[in-house]
């Protein structure tokens, strides 16, 4: 069982930068890879980025690549989202999650995504991002 909680989310303007973070609580939080998903109002939750359990491999979609960073410090039970260059349309709820399976890669995360049913999630923090 992992429990996850984020942080960091709030209001900025376009061009702003905020730094989330998923604390987690479990012995076994370096085994799992994590991921960022995000859901804005109206629309399907997506998968905004994944990393590797030792973080060596990390992917991103399309639309954040080259503005997002994700890392993780396995010491600190840590996930973090480093966003920069915000843009209105990164508005939305920001999730982190683990796949039940431990088993999981990160890859297998990013292209295929994630269940509710199928992930630990955190409750999420809200990102709004204004022109």
């Amino acid at each position: 069982q992992v429990q996850l909680g984020e942080s960091g989310g709030g209001s900025v303007q376009a061009g702003g930068s905020l730094r989330l973070s998923c604390g987690a609580s479990a012995n076994t939080y370096s085994s799992y890879c994590l991921g960022w998903f995000r859901q804005a109002p109206g629309t399907e939750r997506e998968v905004v980025s994944s990393i590797s359990s030792n973080g060596r491999s990390t992917y991103y979609t399309d639309s954040v690549e080259g503005r997002f960073t994700i890392s993780r410090d396995n010491t600190k039970n840590t996930l973090y989202l480093q966003m920069n260059s915000l843009k209105p349309e990164d508005t939305g709820s920001y999730y982190c999650a683990a796949p039940v399976d431990s088993d999981v890669l990160s890859a297998t995360l990013f292209y295929g995504g994630l269940a509710t049913s199928d992930g630990y999630w955190g409750q999420g923090t809200q990102v709004t991002v204004s022109s």
